[in-house]
């Protein structure tokens, strides 16, 4: 089992000079799920390199098991310092892709070509993907083949506008991802903010938030297994 995991390279917080970034819950707790179920996991981003830690997610608050495990773990972060640049990765050289989130992804994953294209390469290829938090909304320039919305008439779920507005970044991220996954014809759905709440469609799996990430890197465990 071999899993591609994508990280944002997209530092700046809009215009409010604060720093941005990968969210580390939804790194660490999906990283381990995939270790512990025997993956190897390749690390890319637009990139290369060390991506950025939203500092935010580092803070006591939102520390856990997890994600003192992966600070604890040296090869894990000597493989997070050297991630591969997005461009030069192939889906069909995976069984699945997972996206952790964090704020980032909706500047530079959201629009970047090499990301549309390997999650459309990997879907029409059987090849499972997997979003969690903000993740979910890379995928509003992703296609079908007919050239429809990827998540038109989909099953899906992300970060919603409720916890965007709990975090205060409402006004400050260029979309919101409940209402652009709406807007795109997704048949989107939403748990109480802040649980857990996962959501799949075929081979589409997709996160809420932070707190999701566990159980979506076990969904997609699940739906290898069972393939």
């Amino acid at each position: 089992m071999k899993i591609l995991m994508v990280l944002t390279s997209h530092d700046a917080l809009g215009d409010t000079g604060k720093k941005t970034g990968f969210w580390l819950e939804e790194l660490a707790a999906p990283y381990f799920r995939f270790k512990d179920a025997g993956a190897e996991i390749v690390l890319a981003s637009p990139a290369g390199g060390q991506p950025p830690l939203d500092p935010k997610s580092n803070e006591p608050d939102f520390q856990t098991d997890d994600t003192h495990r992966f600070e604890a773990d040296g090869a894990a972060k000597a493989q997070l310092a050297e991630t591969v640049e997005l461009k030069s990765v192939s889906p069909n050289d995976f069984d699945a892709v997972f996206y952790p989130g964090g704020h980032g992804p909706l500047w530079d994953l959201a629009e970047d070509r090499d990301s549309i294209g390997l999650i459309e390469t990997a879907l029409r290829a059987d090849i499972p993907v997997a979003l969690v938090c903000h993740a979910p909304g890379v995928l509003r320039h992703v296609t079908s083949p007919d050239g429809q919305p990827l998540v038109k008439g989909r099953t899906v779920t992300g970060f919603t506008n409720g916890e965007e507005d709990g975090v205060g970044l409402t006004d400050i991220v260029p979309f919101l991802v409940e209402d652009e996954l709406i807007k795109l014809g997704g048949d989107y759905s939403k748990g109480p903010d802040w649980a857990s709440y996962v959501v799949r469609d075929g081979i589409l799996i997709t996160g809420q938030n932070p707190n999701s990430s566990a159980e979506a890197a076990t969904a997609l465990i699940d739906l290898l297994q069972k393939a």
